[in-house]
């Protein structure tokens, strides 16, 4: 059992400067709530230093959506974990099912951006999950487990990483899998991880997809549930902080 929840917001690719710094304003007046729960935001790349500044505070952390898996070089367009860090960054997202689809990432790319991120002293939220054709194939537990077994390098402690199960059918589609279903995966996320390293116990188990004010206290609820990586509903301030609200009640 983890001592504290941590609800993250990704932004994606989302709001213009303008709509990031009214967003993150909004969040900062009611971060004196948040002390009983991690809280984190990971806005667009270029707005990293803005919202950084903004938040001022040890109640709300800043993240990164990705990183290379190089410290530096000739990679036009990307970003390193150490450029992160240097801009206030705590947290990074990899292998998030849209970079692993969209931009083709795998498992041995992901292994090394979390080995990376740990070197520039970020912790990744490493993100895990099945499509709709592998969870009605009854494969959705052995895939998953499969990209934690590649993804995961050995013998890290629990303090040095992130896990997120997302589904990837779940993400902005208003749909979630059933109660039982993301209790199950997150026990057998949890499993996996002990097989990888037993001293890896205490890792946080974040749900992801559709996560809004309307089911969270439930998903909150479930075992080995130890927070949320919140998309769409982060955009929202007031939708963000009920969830905030939601998981400090329950601590």
């Amino acid at each position: 059992m983890v001592d504290r929840l941590l609800i993250a917001g990704n932004w994606k690719m989302n709001l213009d400067k303008a709509g990031a710094i009214e967003l993150t304003n909004a969040l900062t007046k009611s971060q004196s709530t948040f002390k009983e729960v991690d809280v984190a935001v990971f806005p667009p790349s270029l707005w990293l230093t803005e919202v950084g500044d903004l938040i001022g505070s040890d109640n709300i952390k800043l993240g990164g959506q990705d990183c290379h898996e190089e410290l530096e070089g000739a990679h036009t367009g990307d970003i390193s974990a150490k450029m992160l860090k240097d801009v206030g960054c705590d947290y990074v997202i990899v292998g998030h099912s849209e970079r692993r689809t969209n931009h083709f990432e795998t498992n041995e790319t992901i292994k090394k951006k979390v080995l990376v991120s740990i070197q520039c002293n970020l912790c990744p939220i490493v993100c895990i999950g099945e499509t709709w054709d592998e969870r009605n194939k009854g494969t959705a537990i052995s895939t998953v487990s499969f990209q934690l077994k590649e993804s995961i390098p050995d013998e890290l402690d629990s303090h040095q990483f992130i896990i997120a199960y997302e589904p990837v059918w779940a993400i902005g589609s208003g749909k979630t899998p059933t109660f039982n279903d993301i209790e199950e995966m997150h026990s057998s996320i949890k499993e996996t991880i002990l097989t990888i390293n037993p001293k890896a116990d205490k890792v946080r188990i974040l749900y992801g997809g559709s996560v809004k004010p309307e089911n969270a206290a439930e998903i909150f609820n479930l075992e080995n549930v130890g927070g949320a990586l919140v998309g769409g509903a982060s955009l929202s301030a007031t939708d963000f902080s009920q969830i905030i609200s939601i998981a400090g009640a329950k601590n």
